[in-house]
């Protein structure tokens, strides 16, 4: 009888701990497919892009990655119709597959979410709310949204460099909308796209990053700027490779997340096929327990499938390694992601 109550007071207690953790799968860049400017979509209607990753971002309290792109049927390009335009245009009847892949969250903050004008804006935000994925990152339409789990009021935000996004190189617009969630939430998760892009960009710079003429950011100081205000979770995309991670003052940040399920129209070769989810336990006041990168890769019309020798995980690895010594997190050759003792 002793034994048992014993037991059953330690399940209780490790039932309680739990209780308190809150998991975060975040990805990159996810664009399933377009018909713009030519039919380039996955064979079965797609419904097999995410079947490697489904478990993990479902089985997540919270999933969230960066929608590069349009989920509409119309409109006009905004970026012309030559073939080489980069202006993508997911079928509205693909929508539904964000949702079986797990996803609670979607950031629209980046340089494809106005390919097709407002129309297209529209229509991805109907989409997505039909759907029950909550979104937020363009200016003057949803500049924040708050999600419930396990109790918690969970504050997300995002950002980009586009005169149409909330600009994160604009630091008042930053603190003001951070602050804002910090006094009405538990826990808050930014999300920037941002720096240069392409294979040779992978390394986190000091200082502002320029590409096409475009401020891209200063993101080293933009992801503190944002923990240093209350933010407990940054995690960014848009150089189209994936680069270091580090914990800050306790505080998670995930300097790019590289392309997710991006199966045609952008470039798969070598490390740009890289394809993880970062996976994160926090405690209820945001604070980094542990963490895992579970790695994938892409190859072209194919969404990401898992990848045994863990390519994403070390190339993280090294980079975090390089460019952010001074992190509070290690990462093994497994990925397996914990605090410096």
């Amino acid at each position: 009888m002793i034994k048992k109550l014993i037991l059953l007071t330690f399940m209780a207690c490790s039932m309680a701990g739990h209780a308190q953790q809150l998991t975060i799968a975040m990805t990159g860049d996810v664009m399933m497919g377009t018909t713009f400017p030519s039919i380039m979509l996955p064979p079965n209607d797609g419904r097999y892009l995410f079947k490697d990753t489904k478990k993990i971002l479902s089985g997540a309290d919270l999933a969230v990655g960066n929608l590069e792109g349009t989920i509409c049927d119309g409109g006009e390009s905004t970026k012309g119709d030559g073939p080489n335009s980069y202006a993508f245009r997911t079928p509205t009847s693909y929508g539904h597959l964000l949702k079986e892949a797990g996803y609670d969250f979607m950031s629209m903050a980046n340089n494809h979410a106005h390919d097709f004008g407002t129309e297209g804006i529209e229509s991805t935000e109907s989409v997505l709310n039909a759907l029950g994925i909550r979104y937020a990152g363009l200016e003057g339409r949803t500049e924040s949204t708050i999600i419930e789990r396990k109790g918690l009021k969970i504050g997300l935000c995002a950002f980009g460099h586009n005169s149409y996004t909330l600009k994160h190189t604009d630091l008042n617009t930053v603190e003001r909308i951070v602050d804002d969630l910090v006094n009405k939430c538990d826990i808050v998760i930014v999300s920037f796209h941002g720096g240069a892009e392409g294979r040779t960009k992978c390394h986190l710079p000091y200082g502002q990053e320029t590409f096409l003429e475009e401020n891209r950011g200063s993101l080293r100081q933009l992801a503190h700027f944002c923990v240093d205000h209350g933010a407990d979770v940054v995690y960014g995309h848009g150089p189209h490779v994936v680069r270091g991670i580090e914990v800050y003052k306790g505080r998670f940040i995930a300097y790019s997340l590289g392309n997710f399920c991006t199966p045609y129209n952008v470039s798969l070769t070598g490390i740009s096929g890289h394809a993880p989810i970062v996976e994160i336990n926090i405690d209820k006041d945001g604070s980094f327990i542990k963490g895992r990168i579970h790695s994938f890769s892409q190859t072209k019309g194919i969404g990401p499938r898992t990848d045994k020798y863990k390519k994403a995980a070390r190339q993280i690895r090294r980079l975090s390694k390089a460019d952010l010594p001074h992190s509070q997190a290690k990462i093994d050759y497994n990925g397996n992601i914990e605090l410096k003792k």
